[in-house]
């Protein structure tokens, strides 16, 4: 089968997930899975952790009856993020702080250019180098491109050869205090929700505390498509996705086919809203556990009456981020039925 021309592959039929890959270009496949918040075999929060560090999740409900201020409460209570001015990269190697209870990454920083690093909850830290950094830290990295002049270290340190004393411990540590004395503005969050853990860094270095922006957008006489399933054959993917940004954008899709201006339209069937909607947006520095306390809330708003027949969450990722290359966002449609359908860009293999 097709999608506007390009091939879909079905990749399994199993009772759990269903996965269609729609090539997108020579490098990038769109990957469409569907299952159920409650198939015990949905594998969302594995797809949530593969972008760690986002700065933006936008909320699309439609024809909504009222509005929705328990969303806006939950994204309200998302944790505080902190920058933290000319921060030493070896305290990152701080036993108290890669361990899981902190993760952040590296702010104004240019991927292709800079120095660059992010912590992961789960005690990953990885640097981007350039290749004269890369000589003088002396650890084992590897190019990011064959004859790339820009190198990649991943250091996990939660492993028992990162612990303090041991030998690559000490060679990583003396690498970042004396040949390569790194410091760098970041973006640092509690990724266990304990403030506290910050604490003893933020003692001694100059920093800033910055709490998510929560908006709302009401939208009135949006045209919508109509119906839409969960079942992947019933639209146009790229139909769908490009629709949203509009309407995220505020970008108007009431064009008739032929338009000189803008060939942006609504997918077909579609239907007028007969109630408003709403769109909600959160900015900071968003963990993948703060996008699955909002996906569990959305499913619980979806089962009350008058709520949308779905609902569409739109995840952003910091584009200059070392973690992120092709894959920097996702939308995650949801429906009443704890049904979902994500559309995930990825690179081509």
């Amino acid at each position: 089968m097709t999608y506007a021309g390009l091939p879909v592959v079905i990749v399994s039929r199993c009772s759990g997930p269903k996965v269609v890959e729609v090539k997108m270009s020579s490098k990038t496949l769109l990957n469409c899975e569907t299952s159920s918040l409650r198939h015990p075999n949905n594998r969302l929060s594995a797809h949530l952790e593969q972008l760690p560090f986002n700065y933006r999740a936008t909320v699309l409900l439609p024809d909504c009856g009222c509005a929705p201020s328990q969303l806006d409460e939950t994204l309200r209570s998302f944790q505080s993020f902190y920058l933290v001015r000319n921060l030493p990269l070896y305290e990152l190697l701080d036993e108290h702080l890669g361990r899981g209870s902190v993760c952040g990454l590296s702010y104004k920083t240019r991927i292709d250019e800079d120095n660059c690093a992010f912590l992961k909850a789960n005690g990953h830290l990885c640097l981007s180098l350039d290749k004269d950094s890369y000589e003088l830290l002396g650890i084992e990295g590897k190019a990011c491109k064959p004859k790339s002049s820009r190198y990649v270290v991943s250091v996990d340190l939660n492993d028992r050869s990162m612990a303090p004393g041991r030998p690559r411990y000490q060679r990583l540590f003396s690498g970042l205090t004396s040949r390569l004395p790194l410091k760098m503005e970041f973006l640092l969050a509690p990724a266990s929700g304990d403030p506290d853990a910050l604490q003893p860094l933020l003692s001694r270095y100059e920093w800033s505390r910055h709490t998510p922006e929560v908006s709302c957008r009401l939208l009135t006489h949006l045209s919508r498509p109509d119906p839409l399933t969960c079942d992947l054959r019933s639209y146009d993917p790229f139909d769908l996705l490009e629709w949203l940004g509009a309407v995220q954008a505020d970008i108007s899709c009431d064009n008739a086919a032929d338009s000189f201006l803008s060939s942006l339209a609504c997918p077909h069937p579609s239907a007028q809203s007969s109630q408003s909607s709403f769109l909600l947006e959160v900015r900071g520095l968003l963990l993948p556990q703060n996008i699955m306390t909002l996906v569990k809330q959305l499913s619980h708003f979806l089962e009350r009456p008058l709520s949308p027949p779905w609902a569409a969450v739109t995840v952003h990722g910091f584009m200059d981020n070392l973690h992120v290359h092709e894959r920097h966002f996702y939308t995650l449609v949801l429906f009443p039925d704890h049904a979902y359908s994500l559309h995930l860009a990825t690179p081509a293999s």
